[in-house]
């Protein structure tokens, strides 16, 4: 039978097979007393044989991915997943507090995927093409998440914030947020946009979540947040 542990700023928890075990404010894994979040919101339950992981909540919404950030799903409220790799990433935004825990399983009956490392040159990062601006964009509001060093929780800058911290006016960050939503939302990022035609509220969360978990940002970005007037 596998056997599940979930892990959250280094302390670890193991579901008992018959039993949900619920991720929130209240839950069997009380994570903080963010009033953003709800008391419950995560929920890992074993049916059938398989380990799945529902969104329980109303509101937040989580993104989850295999360790190497291959495979990335969004799971919004109401939804459920299937854990089947042998680490998975568990992402989600709650106020300004951006939380990661980590599931592993014994005998998961999927290995992960080898991702392709992304592209390091100036303007491609995968099958997207970004200007040097835009990635500088994804690192400012990335930068707490990646330099949090294993403490599982960050907290993701305002706009004006990011743009201060590039020397930019708030306008052109904004403007440039719109462009670089708009290229993930064409190719299937889900979470970047609201209803037709509008901006999705939390934007800036889910941009960060996915950039970070699929690895189109890394720690080895962060000297960008230095370079000037790039083209």
């Amino acid at each position: 039978m596998s056997e599940l542990a979930i892990e959250f700023c280094g302390e670890w928890f193991h579901p008992e097979p018959g039993e949900p075990f619920d991720v929130g404010r209240e839950g069997d894994l009380a994570i903080d007393d963010n009033l953003y979040l709800h008391r419950r919101f995560l929920r890992f339950a074993r049916e059938d044989g398989i380990w799945w992981l529902s969104n329980i909540g109303s509101a937040v919404a989580a993104t989850v991915c295999d360790q190497r950030g291959g495979v990335q799903s969004w799971l919004p409220p109401g939804n459920r997943l299937p854990v089947v790799f042998p680490t998975t990433s568990v992402v989600f935004t709650a106020g300004p507090t951006t939380y990661e825990l980590t599931a592993t399983l014994t005998d998961a009956p999927y290995a992960e995927v080898n991702a392709e490392e992304p592209a390091t040159g100036d303007t491609t990062i995968g099958a997207v093409q970004f200007t040097i601006s835009q990635k500088q964009l994804i690192v400012a509001l990335s930068e707490p998440m990646l330099r949090r060093e294993g403490t599982g929780l960050s907290e993701i800058p305002s706009s004006a914030d990011a743009a201060r911290r590039l020397g930019w006016a708030t306008t052109r960050f904004n403007r440039k947020l719109d462009n670089v939503c708009d290229k993930l939302d064409r190719i299937g990022v889900k979470g970047l946009r609201g209803g037709p035609g509008g901006a999705a509220t939390n934007r800036r969360a889910r941009l960060v979540e996915h950039a970070v978990t699929s690895r189109l940002v890394t720690q080895e970005d962060l000297p960008l947040l230095d370079l000037k007037d790039p083209a």
